[in-house]
């Protein structure tokens, strides 16, 4: 079983064209180059998994446990990190380098990454809510959330009950996303559909 997921950069969204002359709107990533800093085995570690880095980092933004970690990887310094469960081990070594090339056209995804925070917002925008009547008297209850519980039983408003709040900002997990084009020497994949997140935010791909 070879490593089939990579972490990558949202690069923007824009249209390509298919072969009828239809168009349709893709997501582009640069996805990697990773490497592996880390491989964690059952033995030493009672689980098994690997590490991979992505981003070079500045010698000076580094600090000598992480310039140790990573000159046991024989790596430069990375950003960014991230720890994968893994059974394989056989097939991967330390150093080893990650790239576009293991996607193929066709190949289904799952993208995560972390949504768009859109700060505080009333509970009509964050849940969908349809607010109040508009007609026969109604006067500024247009846009309120109504009741949130009974007063005398239970006397106290449940947890989870759906309120004004903090909105994005969140791990979000999109499946079944398609890749159309691949430009392997740019490492960039070109994935059908919008990904979480905005323009330059880390995202995390895997095979389906």
């Amino acid at each position: 079983m070879a490593i089939d997921f990579i972490i990558g950069r949202k690069i923007g969204m824009t249209r390509i064209f298919d072969d009828l002359g239809s168009d349709y709107p893709v997501t582009i990533v640069e996805a990697g180059p990773c490497e592996v800093t880390q491989i964690k085995s059952v033995e030493k570690d009672g689980y098994s998994s690997i590490q991979m880095g992505y981003l070079e980092k500045a010698p000076r933004h580094t600090n000598k446990s992480e310039k140790g970690h990573f000159d046991k990887a024989k790596v430069t310094a990375k950003k960014i990190l991230k720890e994968i469960a893994f059974q394989d081990l056989e097939n991967v070594e330390l150093g080893q380098k990650i790239t576009a090339d293991l996607f193929e056209t066709g190949d289904f995804v799952a993208v995560s990454g972390v949504s768009k925070g859109k700060g505080f917002a009333g509970h009509m925008k964050r849940h969908g809510f349809s607010g109040g009547r508009r007609s026969h008297g109604k006067n500024s209850v247009m846009r309120k959330a109504g009741s949130i519980g009974a007063g005398s039983d239970p006397s106290r408003v449940w947890p989870g009950t759906r309120m004004a709040g903090r909105m994005g900002n969140e791990n979000v997990t999109v499946k079944n996303l398609e890749i159309t084009r691949i430009e392997k020497d740019k490492n960039l994949v070109f994935i059908k559909g919008a990904v979480p997140g905005a323009n330059n935010g880390i995202v995390f791909i895997s095979k389906i």
